[in-house]
């Protein structure tokens, strides 16, 4: 599990943005005076933040009343309504872009995680997402990978062992690698943590079959018909893995090669924004 404080993450985020105060609203809103705000959707896709969205609400002022309309992970569409909120003016707007900039790029990331997920929902295929997320914000992007239909690989470089080719490279050897790796989780562990090492063609897949003591074998930018040679030649010895420039073009193609899982840096280092709005309505 990622170590995530939420509370601190809201402090940090407010901090940066009001500092020492939202002087636009200090000047011409009273101290006392409520409003109600609605968050609209402007843009179909999966919404994403919702209950982040309440924590931010909650943590500015726990009184805050919050209808939400629409869950997390659900499918939306233009002119919808999500949540309506009913507080004190000011602490809705010290909130209003925190909530607007958290739930945008989270449901980018879940709208784009549900359409890859849709390609390849009728193939026995797991979805991943990689660690190529923004720095600090690795916890909520992965949350909306999850919401958006598709499943999270390792947190970090704490709870998988993944041999990459750099390893391989300081190592001398695959096998070196890969008797190394085994031989740090039997004395330090994790020893439930799988280990995964990644090829670049069949001739290094060979080596690592011939080696074993692996969990999964990703392989890495392989052509189609090549990948599916090395399913092919892996069997059920080992989980298979492809990785690479995964595309919503693509991932169909490559899951028909029979591999079982595909890892798509994508869903979190190229997703956009949903149009999203908060709006005072009184």
């Amino acid at each position: 599990m990622i170590n995530f404080n939420l509370d601190q993450f809201i402090h940090d985020a407010l901090q940066e943005d009001v500092l020492t105060g939202d002087i636009t609203s200090l000047a011409c809103i009273p101290e006392n005076h409520e409003s109600k705000a609605i968050l609209k959707i402007k843009e179909e896709g999966v919404i994403a933040g919702v209950e982040l969205a309440k924590s931010i609400f909650h943590y500015l002022d726990p009184q805050i009343k919050m209808s939400i309309y629409i869950q997390d992970g659900s499918y939306i569409h233009y002119g919808e309504i999500a949540f309506e909120v009913i507080g004190k003016t000011r602490d809705l707007l010290q909130a209003e872009r925190l909530v607007l900039n958290s739930m945008q790029h989270m449901s980018g990331i879940a709208t784009l995680s549900n359409r890859f997920a849709v390609e390849v929902a009728d193939l026995p295929v797991t979805l991943l997402d990689t660690r190529k997320t923004t720095p600090l914000n690795r916890y909520l992007e992965k949350w909306a990978v999850r919401l958006g239909g598709c499943h999270n690989y390792r947190n970090g470089l704490y709870d998988w062992f993944m041999i990459k080719d750099n390893h391989i490279a300081a190592c001398g050897s695959i096998s070196k690698a890969i008797k190394a790796v085994n031989q740090f989780r039997k004395k330090h562990g994790p020893e439930d943590a799988g280990i995964t090492i990644e090829v670049k063609n069949l001739v290094e897949l060979e080596e690592v079959l011939r080696c074993g003591n692996v969990t999964r074998i990703m392989m890495d930018n392989f052509e189609l018909a090549l990948l599916a040679e090395g399913v092919a030649m892996v069997g059920k010895k080992h989980e298979t893995e492809a990785s690479g420039g995964v595309s919503l073009q693509s991932v169909r193609k490559i899951a028909l090669t029979g591999v079982d899982f595909i890892s798509i840096g994508a869903l979190t280092h190229s997703a956009g924004s949903l149009d999203l709005s908060l709006k005072i309505q009184n």
